[in-house]
């Protein structure tokens, strides 16, 4: 979730600033509107029901992490004051981007597994900045996206050993094993890897254990503007959804695309009030939610025609966020995951107080012992609530295919290898 960081993205993204304005972490704000807080967002949460009914949980047998689901206790003495460990159905995977590790927090506050640690790599491979990493729909295995070192990994969670990687550290460019600035890498249960290949303003697909591309979504050049699927405007993430299809955020020009496998766009539409849109994934079926990597950032959550739905944007105090990257929904009873990068925190925010009810990291102090963090820049929940295998039923075509009627260029799909 680390975006593209380019003084043209960030120049190109302040012309869409138009921040709501918040309240302080201690009390509760009033929306924009009153009907912003009982539209799909609300009234569900107000229920107590999960945002992902009717999307089936896959739990692996055979998965290593099941030593990670401890039922939650009492919090230790390296979570902020006030976090409750109850509101997390289990452990946080957090790419800890400043520490060039990552880690998995219980919900107590501890950390019970972490990579690389002395003899996870081997002579001469760097593990650098890693600024996202989601378990495999199988929880056996960890795919980190290293996007200041143009690389992504995937991990065996058990061995804590590097199984592949796709991309040449180090080394930006746009031919094969190449990736320029990638972002958000999915491993789908076919072991596909979808990856949002930013400053190659398009969606590359390749698959594990090869080092070519199967597919690629976008004609592949350096000008970075919303013309899907001929070309996105520096995308910064392509999150599957429970209908198979994926959801597309745009840095510039601040824009969000539901989009199916194949390249046809369903639906284009801009998050509200939001200058740097960020990893925007559904939170239930016509509600999507994308945070604004800015300072201060915020929480929106939207349809898609755009309409603002709900909004947490503290504008001061502790319940401010700066450079946020990535939030999703917790399924288990509505809550909001979050990754609070400038303020060297994840964090998780109950929407119905608007209040950070759970949080790990100190505010604006980084570090790397007990209780601290630098910078990180992605989270995930572990198996069974993890992000890909709650998709697991829905994600995966049997290959790659481009749609019918595409522009000339949009859509390719290279010769088996």
């Amino acid at each position: 979730m680390s975006r593209s960081r380019s003084v043209a993205h960030l120049v190109v993204a302040a012309a869409f600033v138009a921040l709501a304005a918040g309240a302080l972490l201690a009390t509760a704000r009033t929306p924009a509107s009153p009907s912003t807080r009982v539209v799909g967002a609300a009234s569900r949460r107000a229920s107590g029901t999960s945002p992902r009914a009717g999307v089936r949980s896959t739990t692996s047998t055979t998965s290593p992490l099941a030593v990670f689901r401890s039922r939650p206790g009492a919090p230790s003495p390296y979570l902020a004051p006030g976090s409750n460990p109850s509101v997390l159905p289990g452990d946080v995977l957090v790419a800890d981007e400043g520490n060039n590790r990552l880690v998995v927090v219980n919900p107590e506050g501890r950390i019970v597994w972490q990579f690389p640690q002395p003899g996870n790599l081997a002579p001469g491979t760097t593990f650098l900045s890693p600024d996202d990493a989601f378990f495999s729909s199988t929880g056996t295995q960890i795919i980190a996206t290293e996007e200041s070192d143009q690389v992504v990994s995937l991990i065996d969670v058990a061995r804590k050993k590097i199984l592949w990687r796709y991309g040449t550290p180090g080394l930006p460019g746009s031919g094969p094993n190449q990736l320029s600035n990638p972002d958000d890498a999915m491993l789908l249960p076919n072991h596909d890897v979808v990856i949002a290949d930013i400053k190659n303003c398009s969606i590359l697909v390749t698959r594990v254990g090869l080092h070519t591309p199967i597919q690629r979504i976008g004609i592949q050049d350096t000008n970075c503007y919303h013309q899907p699927p001929l070309r996105f405007g520096s995308p910064n993430g392509a999150f599957p959804l429970p209908d198979g299809n994926y959801l597309v955020t745009e840095i510039n020009g601040d824009w969000v695309d539901e989009m199916t496998p194949s390249g046809r766009i369903l639906w284009s539409t801009h998050p509200p009030g939001v200058a740097y849109p960020s990893d925007t994934n559904q939170v239930s079926p016509g509600v999507y939610m994308t945070v604004d990597y800015s300072t201060p950032g915020q929480i929106v959550e939207f349809n898609r025609s755009g309409r603002l739905l709900w909004r947490y944007g503290p504008t001061s105090g502790p319940g401010e966020l700066r450079t946020p990257s990535l939030c999703e929904p917790i399924p288990t009873n509505g809550d909001i995951l979050c990754n609070d990068d400038g303020n060297d925190r994840v964090i998780v925010v109950d929407p119905r107080t608007n209040r950070i009810v759970w949080q790990y990291g100190h505010d604006g102090v980084a570090g790397r012992a007990p209780g601290y963090l630098s910078g990180p820049d992605g989270v995930d929940l572990a198996p069974p609530h993890s992000f890909l295998m709650r998709h697991a039923s829905t994600i995966g075509l049997p290959g790659p295919s481009c749609a019918s009627g595409l522009p000339l260029g949009a859509c390719t799909v290279f010769p088996a290898r």
